[in-house]
């Protein structure tokens, strides 16, 4: 599974801070699953999204995280999810499921 996070710079940032605090706090998030869930990569920039792979759980437990994703302070609005498998060729590839937190 995919979780698919908008790329928009944090708001009230210093001008010379890193606009994408979000970033870190999702990958921190993450790491706390691990017992439940499976990071498969590091996050990475696709076009106007962040995306962060996860596996290893059954679709609902992955949703669960995804939706706790969508749900942390820094994160923007507008997060959702791709249900995907290993044969997926192309990121973003399968079926969207909107986060009803995002």
């Amino acid at each position: 599974m995919e979780i698919h996070v908008p790329l928009v710079p944090a708001t009230g940032l210093a001008a010379d801070a890193y606009p994408f605090p979000w970033i870190d706090d999702v990958e921190a998030f993450l790491a706390e699953l691990e017992e439940t869930i499976d990071v498969l990569d590091e996050g990475e920039e696709c076009g106007d999204v962040y995306v962060f792979a996860v596996g290893g759980a059954d679709e609902a437990v992955l949703l669960a995280a995804a939706s706790r994703v969508a749900a942390l302070d820094r994160v923007p609005r507008g997060a959702y999810a791709v249900v995907t498998d290993d044969e997926a060729d192309e990121v973003g590839q399968g079926r969207r499921v909107e986060l009803g937190a995002s």
